[in-house]
């Protein structure tokens, strides 16, 4: 079953929709400079450091997978493990509020990667108990379930024990499907956790409006049967029903073949995926699998798949995995879906 911890994308080299791209590099620009400049109607402006009464909007609690947490003030020396905590927290220019990350496991987007540079670097994967408490957090922010695993040492409670409050990924948090309602909510969450609302609404709206423009230029296309390739050779390990992956496919009007599977990835055998006869094959780009190149020999490579639509016609589309989390990315992969599932239908 998937928990998270085996996957970790590497370097996407995808073509993003220009359009979505810019406006998002324009947010996170605006973020900066409202952080830089006297402050704006809406966002909290607070020195951590200065006694009184708690900033406009404070205290905040949120509720995150069954942890209550009361904010009295903004965060202000935050940890994030995974890479799409913190191109989220980046995109909100929350850079000042920082102090280290850790598992870089893609090449961050190339919008946000001076902040990310300027942020140390705690670890390779994720970091030990006594590396975070090192940093100094008043916050851990992560982004799989394995950011707070247990058996390392690195519980949520543990943090609590120690002082520090800690977030968790909402795609972490249970066993529901998971929509890209849920990214708008995370970053919402954040919005709201460090006094920064208007920035996040700002974000959201620029997301939901590049998402809807490329569902809609697909929307009377023909739909396209979709298999999730992720890893496996003896059997498929491929995203099911409750996955982003297939609330991605469908805005990108296509479907995926094994929506029917209950989970959020599971293994299917080649048979089945023989007989649901995908036109499209999207391969879920990340290391420890074998590269985007070695996974498209080897179905090319397989005589039960020779006759598959897919793989006859070599129709293949490459997603990096963080694309297909909850964070930032995800509204970057409905336009490039749209696009290799409708050559044509994007500008």
């Amino acid at each position: 079953m998937y928990n998270g911890m085996s996957h970790s994308p590497q370097d996407p080299s995808l073509r993003r929709p220009r359009a979505l791209r810019a406006s998002v590099a324009a947010a996170a620009l605006s973020a900066v400079l409202l952080t830089a400049g006297c402050g704006s109607s809406g966002e909290a402006r607070h020195d951590p450091g200065t006694a009184g009464a708690p900033p406009e909007g404070f205290p905040v609690t949120v509720d995150n997978c069954g942890v209550r947490t009361t904010y009295d003030e903004p965060p202000a020396r935050v940890v994030t493990i995974h890479q799409h905590p913190a191109e989220l927290m980046l995109a909100l220019g929350l850079r000042s509020r920082m102090v280290g990350t850790a598992f870089p496991d893609s090449a961050v987007l190339p919008e946000l990667e001076r902040d990310f540079e300027a942020v140390p670097e705690l670890a390779e994967r994720e970091p030990s108990f006594e590396t975070v408490l090192d940093a100094g957090p008043d916050l851990v922010y992560g982004g799989y379930g394995s950011a707070f695993d247990e058996k390392e040492g690195r519980s949520r409670t543990a943090f609590a024990d120690a002082g520090i409050d800690t977030y968790l990924n909402r795609e972490y948090c249970g066993k529901k499907k998971v929509t890209m309602e849920d990214t708008y909510a995370e970053i919402r969450t954040i919005g709201k956790i460090f006094g920064v609302t208007g920035r996040a609404e700002k974000l959201v709206s620029t997301l939901e409006s590049d998402v809807d423009e490329a569902a809609s230029a697909v929307a009377s296309e023909p739909e396209v049967p979709v298999f999730v390739y992720d890893s496996g050779d003896r059997t498929a390990f491929t995203a099911g029903g409750k996955s982003l992956g297939t609330e991605l496919i469908r805005l990108a009007g296509g479907r995926n073949v094994f929506a029917d599977l209950d989970d959020v990835f599971g293994d299917v055998s080649w048979e089945q995926v023989v007989n649901r006869k995908p036109e499209v094959i999207a391969i879920y780009d990340y290391a420890g699998a074998g590269s985007v190149e070695q996974k498209k020999e080897f179905l090319l490579s397989q005589p039960a798949l020779a006759d598959v639509p897919a793989v006859k016609n070599k129709r293949f589309v490459v997603l990096p995995l963080t694309a297909t989390l909850v964070g930032i990315r995800s509204a970057y992969a409905v336009g490039d879906l749209a696009g290799g599932l409708h050559p044509g239908s994007l500008r």
